[in-house]
């Protein structure tokens, strides 16, 4: 859904930030077409994105590279961002943003994908309840969740027109829900890996999400934009040609 939201056509140049372990890089290069490169943080994650593509034989056509996005150069025709967007912290967004816009390709597309809270009436401080504490402790360090509606804020202050925003909380608690099982399920193999408490924090996380989606306390939105211009939108009218 992702490359079909970004109408990714033979040849274009798409770029994932925070690509994780190569994925949608290989899946666009695939079954689009793309050339596609890739950014992530995580030396794990380099490393076995690097073999995902040599197993596929995509070495001509899909690059990863250990780069944080704000130094990137060059021009891309789509950029996706999925699962990035939490980890820069609320008051990096201008800086996040004015990088994307930067790299994206005049008549391009930006697909940024990201968990969501529900907007406050009064100030805008992340939450300090107790899982949220235990979430920044242990699973995403640094992390912080924007709103939707100050997401789209964001973007237009920065030069981008907003297409479509499309909801999919209920996607991601049967998501979880599925990581949970599965990961209880191999728990033998998992305590081997990475040790007992490792595993009991992930699974209590996973199994939290799963309820926090259902129950609306947590959002994930796919927001697609484009460079604010005149006229004509790089998109076509409606969404049709996306569930043909």
């Amino acid at each position: 859904m992702i490359c079909r939201k970004l109408r990714l056509r033979k040849g274009e140049r798409l770029l994932d930030i925070g690509c994780g372990w190569g994925g949608l890089v290989c899946y666009a290069a695939r079954n689009f077409g793309v050339e596609a490169h890739g950014v992530t943080l995580s030396e794990e994650q380099h490393g076995l994105a690097r073999q995902k593509i040599a197993e596929f034989g995509l070495a001509d056509r899909v690059t990863v590279e250990l780069r944080d996005y704000a130094e990137l150069t060059g021009q891309y025709d789509k950029i996706a961002s999925i699962g990035m967007y939490e980890h820069i912290g609320v008051k990096n967004i201008p800086t996040y943003l004015q990088s994307v816009k930067g790299l994206l390709a005049r008549d391009g597309l930006f697909l940024n994908h990201a968990i969501s809270r529900r907007a406050k009436k009064g100030k805008r401080k992340f939450s300090s309840r107790a899982e949220q504490r235990a979430l920044l402790k242990y699973i995403f360090p640094g992390g912080e969740l924007d709103d939707i509606g100050h997401t789209v804020q964001a973007m237009e202050q920065h030069g981008f027109e907003v297409h479509d925003v499309e909801g999919w909380r209920e996607h991601y608690a049967l998501t979880t829900r599925h990581w949970c099982e599965r990961l209880t399920a191999r728990r033998a193999e998992a305590v081997a890996l990475v040790g007992e408490e490792t595993y009991r924090i992930w699974v209590a996380y996973l199994a939290g999400c799963s309820l926090a989606f259902s129950r609306g306390t947590a959002r994930i939105y796919q927001t697609l934009a484009s460079r604010q211009g005149k006229g004509a939108s790089p998109l076509p009218p409606t969404r049709s040609d996306l569930y043909r």
